[in-house]
């Protein structure tokens, strides 16, 4: 036997199963377990984008350390479908582990020499003990279950609990699902040598963390943020935050007494007519929301445009997966910057927000109601697959009870009845931000007609230059004011002194903190801002600037931060250093680290090469 890789509460389990064999619940009842042993977990599920039969695997960091990133290599492999064998095997680690069902003998040819394989006759057990093909499928999750309990010195106590929350109401099938557990677990006690190297120990690393997707956290934002309407059409990967927003919205708008719906949700046609209703709800003084990924923004341009230039509030939550278009719909990128940024024809800017996690999922989408009222403009939250269809650990959501809606310029009945100035598109305090009215506020004044065609500062249709010019620069002066307002950014500073720099945004957070010690341990100390908001803050430019070189870590293949950062910016393209990650899978610390420091001579910290491809 090769020498085994020996870790307690550091390592990487990957499932490798087919779509439909009902796999996922047991893989999540694995993480579950590791979890409510007080260990951090960070799940990963990679899934195909067609139907039933095609491969899937589930991919569990076990980190007591807390890194939640996807670290790269894969140290105990369940691999349990043969059309995936080769390359499953493939990404084992050196010294790493191979569980698969050897019911049927394989040839030798089909293992390799330097890992470890351990064999459970899990076809065979199951075939013993049931006659029924769905439940032989079924159990045999349950019974790997099982057995990994004991490889990896878990107790199956924790494991019996969740059975009892998972059928809470239908108990009869907890008795068959323990007994499966055990089945797997005892066959390895009594066969097998238990533990193996790795190992999950009990902890209390977990803390008060809470455990939950990032679509879910941003769908009770957008409830906490006064969303009453959302009008959506089904997308990989942002349906499950409309549907998260419909259990909520049941929960926490729905009134105790009449029962009556205190909101409104729509399933459009296509994503087109979803950013209409929006757009015209959000005229009419409600919060309303759409969620959709990158073919539906490209859908969307025309009417996004009338929302920018007819100053009308709406808040876009677009969880990025990979293009372009159909790309790889259940795959995860950054690739929408661009897009977003500058949706629609013509001279538009948009106002864009980075979460980093769940937690801020929350907050900005709560934020970005706010912020669309504010600016009377299309918000865009920017989520991608990874944050949004994966659980994260994150901090308790939290909530300020006294915290009110800012509704922004808002003229009221008796402000017009005393006789205040109302032009629709008047800049009154130099801050780009006019003064709005809500439909019916006044019987005759307040008024004004809304068209997506050029018109003076009191909506008066016009096509004269001078006029057009003006509104567009009050415009360009707003997405200044912008800037204020957004996320300010987070600055980590090196241990020591350092003239390089790196920025990064998004769910390449957790990846990225993992990198800056590894690079710190290699003595290259880079300073870290992690960009929250597009505008982007002064300090943003302010860090590039102080800096010799700053890398930009992203999950794109033309470096769409960077391309707004020198547009934008105004900066020197060599000061800034793109370093990207486009395959689809969710970049990791090794990457990171790998490339910039193949970049920076450790003898004096000073730059080999200038780009990173």
């Amino acid at each position: 036997m090769p020498q085994p890789i020996t870790a307690t509460n550091d390592f990487v389990v990957k499932f490798a199963n087919v779509n439909g064999s009902g796999s996922a619940s047991a893989n999540r009842l694995f993480t579950m377990s590791v979890l409510r042993m007080g260990v951090p977990v960070s799940p990963r599920n990679i899934f195909p984008s067609n139907i039933q039969g095609l491969p899937t695997w589930y991919e569990v960091r076990v980190s007591e350390a807390g890194h939640l990133g996807a670290r790269g290599g894969i140290d105990l492999m369940v691999a349990m479908n043969p059309q995936t064998w080769d390359q499953d095997v493939a990404s084992i680690e050196p010294g790493g582990y191979l569980f698969y069902d050897s019911s049927k003998p394989m040839p030798k040819s089909k293992f390799r020499d330097d890992i470890n394989v351990i064999g459970v006759p899990l076809t065979e057990i199951c075939n013993k003990e049931y006659a029924d093909p769905r439940q032989r499928q079924l159990f045999k999750n349950i019974i790997y279950l099982g057995a990994l309990s004991a490889l990896l010195d878990m107790d199956p106590a924790e494991t019996e609990k969740l059975f009892g929350e998972q059928f809470k109401g239908k108990e009869k099938l907890i008795a068959p699902n323990v007994k499966a557990l055990h089945m797997g677990r005892e066959y390895a006690l009594q066969n097998l040598a238990c533990p193996i190297g790795l190992r999950v120990k009990r902890s209390t690393a977990v803390g008060k963390r809470i455990f939950l997707e990032g679509n879910s956290a941003a769908a009770l934002g957008a409830v906490y943020g006064g969303a009453t309407v959302c009008a959506w059409y089904p997308i990989t990967p942002s349906s499950s935050l409309a549907e998260a927003f419909q259990r909520h919205c049941a929960r926490y708008r729905t009134d105790p007494e009449t029962k009556k719906a205190r909101y409104a949700i729509l399933q459009a046609e296509d994503e087109l007519a979803s950013i209409g209703m929006v757009i015209g709800a959000g005229w009419n003084g409600a919060r309303a929301f759409t969620a959709t990924s990158g073919p539906g923004i490209s859908l969307m341009q025309e009417f996004l445009g009338l929302a920018y230039f007819a100053e009308i509030p709406a808040v876009v939550f677009d969880v990025q997966r990979a293009g372009p278009s159909t790309g790889m719909p259940t795959r995860t990128q950054q690739c929408d910057l661009l897009s977003c940024a500058y949706a629609s024809h013509g001279d538009t800017k948009h106002v864009l927000l980075f979460p980093e996690d769940p937690r801020e999922c929350f907050e900005m989408g709560a934020q970005a109601f706010d912020l669309a009222d504010r600016l009377q403009t299309p918000i865009f939250m920017l989520l991608d697959l990874d944050i949004g269809m994966n659980e994260r650990l994150c901090e308790p959501l939290a909530w300020d009870d006294s915290r009110t809606f800012d509704r922004g310029k808002v003229m009221t009945a008796e402000e017009l009845e005393a006789g205040k100035e109302f032009g629709r598109y008047l800049d009154v305090d130099g801050d780009g931000i006019p003064y709005r009215t809500y439909p019916g506020t006044h019987p005759t004044r307040g008024s004004f007609f809304t068209r997506g065609t050029s018109r003076d500062r009191y909506a008066r249709y016009t096509e004269d230059g001078a006029a057009y010019k003006d509104n567009m620069d009050r415009l360009l002066k707003k997405f200044e004011t912008a800037k204020k307002l957004v996320p300010a950014p987070v600055r980590r500073d090196a241990k020591s002194p350092s003239r390089f720099g790196v920025l990064y945004y998004g769910s390449t957070s957790p990846a990225m903190q993992e990198a800056l010690d590894g690079l710190d341990a290699k003595g290259l100390p880079l300073d870290a801002m992690r960009v929250r908001g597009f505008p982007f803050h002064d300090d943003i430019i302010a860090f590039v600037n102080a800096h010799e070189r700053v890398f930009v870590i992203e999950q794109n293949r033309d470096a769409q931060l960077r391309t707004l950062l020198i547009t934008e910016g105004n900066l020197d393209p060599a000061k800034v250093v793109p370093v990207l990650h486009y395959d689809g899978t969710p970049i990791t610390a090794r990457f990171i680290l790998g490339r910039i420091a193949d970049q920076l001579d450790p003898a004096n910290v000073t730059p080999l090469r200038k780009v990173v491809s």
